[in-house]
């Protein structure tokens, strides 16, 4: 498995299919010259999950927990 779908994973375990919904379908999460990034539809901007992949699957779960984002 590669980092990329590790991630798409994370993701959908953190928030969940129901949660998630054509956001996470169509999400992108990709890795720049900053890090990690991830980019849902309907969102202006990527988000900044990490330079790493244990702290983007971290950011990933506090954005699922906060009731936010993905979550919402």
């Amino acid at each position: 498995m590669d980092e990329r779908t590790e991630l798409m994973n994370t993701l959908m375990q953190a928030v969940g299919e129901e949660g998630c919904g054509v956001s996470c379908g169509n999400a992108d999460i990709y890795r720049d010259e900053y890090g990690w990034k991830l980019m849902l539809e309907g969102f202006m901007e990527p988000w900044t999950l990490g330079g790493t992949m244990e702290e983007a699957k971290q950011r990933i779960r506090e954005l699922a927990s906060a009731g936010f984002g993905p979550a919402s």
